[in-house]
């Protein structure tokens, strides 16, 4: 049996936690930042943890990780 291949999207994007968690970027920092307060900005650094639903649908694309 071959090995199964990672997304490479996915690995690029995503990272899981000791606990299991899947973690990413905060979305929203991209482009538009004028019109953010600074308090926003500041909160948007940093990764956070993706809802249980969507950690198990992103960790199908990675079966390895």
């Amino acid at each position: 049996m071959p090995k199964m291949k990672t997304k490479s999207g996915v690995k690029k994007r995503f990272r899981v936690s000791a606990k299991g968690k899947v973690m990413s970027a905060q979305a929203g920092k991209r482009h538009g930042m004028i019109k953010r307060t600074n308090k926003q900005i500041r909160n948007l650094r940093g990764t956070r943890a993706l809802s249980d639903a969507d950690g198990r649908i992103v960790k199908k694309f990675m079966p390895y990780g």
